[in-house]
């Protein structure tokens, strides 16, 4: 008996050992993964996110058993994504001012300036609670944007830190860019696409996008919503859209996980190479006018080698990034021209001396 135990002990052992697919799955577990993941928690700002989240990853096994190598892209909340108004009822926030409205004390026009409607404010509502939201429709007047007789217009106002603020509208056309103009209200169907919708309004909205925005401003937007209220969300600008969630990269470098710093190259960026000497003068002039690479034919004066492109990247990035973080990986996005312009994603990481190219 004690014999037949040790003859099937040592044929386990032996399948064991010799079963060609171990190694197959020790090499495919020990492989890089990317994983997208959310977080609950609420950042005051995606660098604050970035320098908190390592530890968090470091501190729950289930992420750090990934293996070396592995990326993590990381959703976040942002502070302030959903302002507590008292009161949200449309019916209870919105007025429609009347001619004897504006004989309130110290106004003697049929209309509002910017300035004046902000003293109706102060003047109608005297003891407003924080947040408190209006949405007013009056005669607006503004030397030089107007007609003399003024124009009617509907705004939001919210009582922010003592003062009233005019805040972000969304217009009857927006309302009808996405679907929604038949009833200039947002559905509870629309709840999971309302910030990207109105990040998107902000983003073509030339009087937001041409103005400075600095990482972790806000941009407070009032809608319509389910008929019955009118909603307000802050968007925060982390440097390239607006966002009431944010994403950060990690990649597990030496056990450690390091945030991939995102590089995106705008038109503007590409203007260093007109001091550069790769590629011919035509390509850098093309890349200089247009704020693409044209990749597409070998034949063209203006096309862009690998080798010439990657080195053209690495002085763009010395002079977009003039003091890196050693040995931390910097996503780069920039615009290549193969018949239609599309972005490209690369990773370098600057080793204490030189930019190199690792994806």
């Amino acid at each position: 008996m004690k014999k037949i135990i040790y003859l099937l002990a040592f044929i386990a052992v032996a399948f064991a050992s010799c079963d060609p697919l171990s190694k197959t799955y020790k090499d495919l577990d020990a492989q890089p993964q990317t994983v997208n993941i959310a977080l609950t928690t609420t950042y005051k700002s995606t660098a604050d996110a970035k320098a908190a989240i390592p530890a968090v990853l470091s501190a729950n096994n289930s992420y750090n058993s990934y293996p070396e190598g592995s990326v993590l892209n990381v959703s976040f909340a942002l502070p302030a994504s959903q302002p507590i108004v008292p009161d949200s009822t449309y019916s209870h926030v919105a007025y429609t001012l009347v001619t004897s409205d504006y004989t309130f004390p110290g106004n003697t026009f049929p209309d509002l300036s910017a300035t004046g409607v902000l003293n109706f404010l102060a003047y109608k509502y005297p003891t407003p609670a924080a947040n408190q939201l209006s949405v007013l429709t009056y005669n607006y007047f503004e030397s030089g944007y107007t007609a003399s007789s003024g124009t009617i217009t509907t705004d939001s106002f919210l009582f922010l830190n003592g003062s009233w603020t005019k805040i972000y509208t969304v217009s009857p056309a927006q309302y009808a860019s996405v679907g929604r103009g038949l009833t200039n209200t947002f559905a509870s169907a629309d709840l999971k696409l309302i910030p990207t919708w109105l990040g998107s309004f902000l983003a073509n909205d030339l009087t937001v996008s041409t103005a400075v925005n600095n990482v972790g401003d806000l941009k407070y937007v009032s809608y319509r919503y389910a008929t019955t209220y009118q909603k307000v969300l802050a968007l925060m600008w982390n440097g390239t859209s607006w966002v009431d969630r944010d994403q950060a990269s990690f990649i597990k470098q030496n056990g450690v996980w390091v945030p991939i710093i995102n590089v995106v190259f705008a038109k503007a960026d590409y203007a260093v190479l007109t001091n550069a000497t790769m590629g011919t003068a035509a390509a850098r002039a093309n890349v200089v006018s247009f704020g693409d690479f044209n990749i597409q034919s070998p034949t063209s004066t203006t096309y862009w080698t690998d080798a010439d492109l990657k080195a053209a990247i690495i002085f763009i990035l010395k002079a977009k990034v003039p003091s890196p973080v050693v040995n931390n990986p910097y996503r780069v996005t920039y615009a290549v021209y193969t018949g239609t312009v599309s972005n490209v994603t690369g990773t370098y990481v600057y080793d204490g001396t030189n930019w190199i190219l690792k994806s």
